[in-house]
């Protein structure tokens, strides 16, 4: 019999509760687009520049309250701020699936990149810190793990789907799912507001777990010169991810690959980000954050340097998807461990929402840049692209790792 402290909102109910909802989350509002797309764009008769530039305004626009949201997330606790906005989230899916036209649908776009910041890994992060403080790390590791499922589940569901229900019939069951599965889990099980934030003292204290190798935390000028570092590899990095969750299978296509052989390897992404979670999760604690940091994100212009020499062989393709997922599912962790490691737990929710900010135009512009790259350069030119993007972000990472970490 499940014991009591288990449904306790911020007790160990809550790694297994934000994992399905990060699962339907990124499912519902991230991936399902890339499957949807060309559905939408044939039922509007539009060319399929509308649709991603409408996605990419709703990226640039909505994500403008990351900041916002994270100092609500700091002053209101998570619960309140993620169970609006799952509700927001359905709501703004069921109005996706209504719009018409093009101003109605760039408002749904909007509204529903908007609320992405109070459910998506960032909220998820902060309720970690909140429920765990400085020992957060092994939880962050944890729901990334469950999370990495989310494009393996939902690019086959949603394809399946297409099968039945078109595109609007979907969104129209996503944004129930939103209203039914994920509103009730982050009301029952997320912690509640913070009567005690956090403070400097309070995140050094002594605590019964075994204390993380990182004691101090960055500040003055070395703070600043690492929160630029980080943001900017963020930043490309999200570039790259952001591309490639809504392009992977057009790119995989483009080398010569079937539809059927392209689904294939996509799918290969979320088992691959697992295992590489599930390493970090149980070898990584001897490793500091930003060690995993710049040694993953090389990975990933390893894996589009294997894309663009063998792209054509489903086996080094498969080998691709492997490396570049592995690279993704690390720096899903690192997103919240590296910072936590930085800048501590104090204001965790506000250091997350501004790290957020500088890369949203980057992030933004990325579906609606690659697209028009693929169309107008290829699938060497775009892949070349994606190589030069995310070895920067790998470089940034490196040097932060030389000059900024603590000692």
């Amino acid at each position: 019999m499940a014991s009591p402290r288990f449904f306790r909102p911020g007790g160990s109910s809550l790694i297994p509760a934000l994992g399905i909802t990060q699962v339907v989350g990124y499912g519902t509002l991230y991936y399902a687009f890339t499957v949807l797309a060309p559905r939408i764009t044939a039922d509007f008769g539009w060319a399929p520049e509308w649709t991603f530039g409408g996605f990419a305004i709703g990226l640039l626009l909505g994500g403008a309250v990351a900041p916002v949201t994270g100092s609500l997330i700091d002053r209101h606790g998570t619960r309140l701020v993620m169970t609006i906005g799952s509700a927001l989230a359905g709501l703004s899916l069921l109005a996706l699936a209504e719009a018409r036209g093009i101003v109605s649908y760039i408002l749904a776009m909007v509204a529903l990149q908007a609320v992405t910041t109070a459910v998506f890994y960032d909220a998820a992060f902060a309720a970690l810190t909140q429920a765990r403080g400085g020992q957060a790390r092994r939880a962050i590791s944890q729901l990334t793990l469950i999370g990495g499922f989310a494009s393996t589940l939902f690019w086959p569901l949603t394809s399946s789907l297409l099968a039945v229900l078109d595109w609007r019939g979907v969104y129209r069951l996503y944004g129930l799912a939103q209203i039914l599965v994920c509103l009730p889990l982050h009301l029952l099980f997320l912690p509640g507001r913070v009567k005690r934030p956090v403070t400097a003292a309070a995140a050094s204290a002594p605590s019964a777990m075994t204390p993380e190798p990182e004691a101090a935390y960055l500040t003055g000028d070395a703070r600043r010169r690492a929160f630029l570092l980080l943001a900017l590899a963020f930043s490309l990095q999200g570039f790259v991810v952001s591309a490639m969750a809504v392009h992977m299978l057009a790119l995989l296509q483009g080398f010569g690959l079937s539809a059927a052989v392209a689904v294939g390897i996509g799918a290969m992404l979320g088992p691959s980000q697992v295992a590489g979670r599930l390493t970090e999760m149980l070898f990584g604690r001897g490793v500091s954050p930003v060690t995993t940091a710049w040694v993953s994100a090389w990975l990933m212009p390893f894996g589009l340097v294997l894309l663009l020499l063998g792209g054509s062989f489903p086996i080094v393709a498969g080998l691709f998807a492997i490396a570049f997922g592995i690279s993704m599912g690390l720096s899903s962790i690192v997103r919240g461990t590296v910072p936590l490691q930085l800048f501590g737990p104090v204001g965790f929710g506000a250091t997350m929402g501004k790290l957020s900010a500088p890369g949203l135009v980057i992030k933004a512009a990325a579906p609606l840049v690659f697209a028009i790259s693929l169309e107008r350069g290829g699938v060497m030119l775009s892949t070349l692209l994606l190589i030069a993007v995310s070895a920067s972000a790998a470089g940034a990472l490196v040097v932060l790792a030389r000059r900024a970490a603590p000692r």
